[in-house]
């Protein structure tokens, strides 16, 4: 596999002097082509923090995060929008879909700010519309729509550039289960379908357990990492939940 990103020695610290905070803590992790990766830890771990810096809406502390070969934290803030525009697709819990625009729109917006031409981005919508099952709701507002399907539809959004990586924060908290489910099943499919790769924040082991690889963090740091293999789906699940227990146990297990 290609790698896409290259994470060395992250650390992101808040405040100054006697009143620091290290959120996190020379943090290392390689995430390549194709990998489906859930992060996961207690409330304060540094999950968020983590999300933040990688995806470059933050800067860390100290360390380096390497892009496609690029060294993100030495690219100017005109570049660096540029690249995330390009190259980095996002999908947040509370769905950041345009009220104003109907669902094929909304889906759109990424291409129409890039000026591609209709055709093409008629042809994208459609074709995301069918990966993420909405093909009888592009003419709908996001009004009409039920919490499942407005994420459905920023998922779609989020990948309809064909980004390098897709950052995915808790994006089934807003969920029932029935829609979560829908949401992962497609994610998962694409992810193996179309190779997209995706890191995803949750605090959900149902949620974690259709990735490919979970990370935990604790204290700013790896505290362990479970690869899929050839386990099921339920077995994974059971390590995870083991490995949560362990975690709010204070259990001393490492990557």
């Amino acid at each position: 596999m290609n790698e896409i990103m290259k994470i060395r020695n992250l650390s992101k610290i808040y405040g100054k002097k006697e009143v620091r905070t290290t959120v996190l803590n020379n943090l290392s992790l390689d995430i390549e082509e194709g990998d489906f990766i859930a992060v996961m830890g207690p409330s304060g771990a540094g999950k968020s923090t983590l999300l933040n810096l990688l995806s470059t809406i933050d800067k860390p502390t100290q360390g380096s995060i390497i892009l496609d070969g690029q060294e993100l934290t030495a690219i100017r803030n005109e570049k660096l929008a540029k690249l995330r525009k390009e190259h980095i697709g996002f999908i947040f819990q509370d769905y950041n879909l345009l009220d104003n625009m109907p669902l094929m729109d909304n889906i759109a917006l990424p291409l129409s700010l890039s000026n591609e031409k209709a055709k093409n981005i008629q042809q994208r919508v459609q074709e995301m519309a069918g990966l993420f099952h909405l093909e009888g709701h592009l003419k709908k507002y996001p009004h009409q729509l039920s919490g499942g399907q407005k994420q459905r539809g920023a998922a779609a959004r989020a990948l309809i550039r064909n980004p390098r990586i897709v950052f995915a924060d808790e994006p089934t908290g807003a969920l029932d289960s029935k829609s979560s489910r829908e949401l992962l099943c497609s994610l998962k499919e694409i992810n193996e379908e179309r190779n997209a790769t995706i890191l995803m924040v949750t605090h959900s082991a149902q949620a974690a357990s259709h990735a490919s690889r979970v990370l935990f963090i604790k204290d700013g740091e790896v505290f362990h990492q479970i690869y899929k293999g050839h386990h099921t789906r339920q077995e994974l699940y059971q390590k995870i939940s083991d490995t949560l227990t362990m975690l709010t146990t204070g259990g001393e297990r490492h990557a």
